[in-house]
């Protein structure tokens, strides 16, 4: 059952989560709300995943006790303001960010982790 009014593949369980971790080399998850600081962060990830051909873009409610996975991961230790937006390449955590980011910087972390 969808949660997150987007276009994007929704997550629903942390195996589900493991799963798209092992077959995408790149993946971009954002964990929230249909929310003022997210629902922007997931219009980003609307208008470039046609430019990221080789980044799986996805969404995960943050709500559901399944996101647990990424609220209590280390990299989001400390972090306050929704969404968490995690960065995985080959399965692990290489970037994390929390609060709304505009597209110039998720294009920065794109670039700068997975390559143009």
């Amino acid at each position: 059952m969808k949660l997150l009014q987007t276009s994007l593949h929704e997550i629903e369980s942390a195996a589900e989560l493991k799963k798209l971790q092992e077959e995408n080399e790149n993946l971009m998850v954002v964990c929230g709300r249909m929310g003022p600081m997210c629902i922007p962060v997931y219009d980003i990830q609307e208008e470039i995943q046609d430019d990221y051909q080789h980044v799986k873009f996805c969404v995960m409610s943050f709500d559901t006790p399944e996101s647990a996975v990424i609220r209590q991961d280390p990299a989001c230790a400390g972090f306050m303001g929704l969404p968490f937006t995690m960065y995985y390449k080959n399965g692990k955590v290489v970037h994390a960010t929390t609060s709304i980011q505009n597209r110039q910087q998720i294009t920065g972390i794109l670039d700068s982790k997975f390559g143009k």
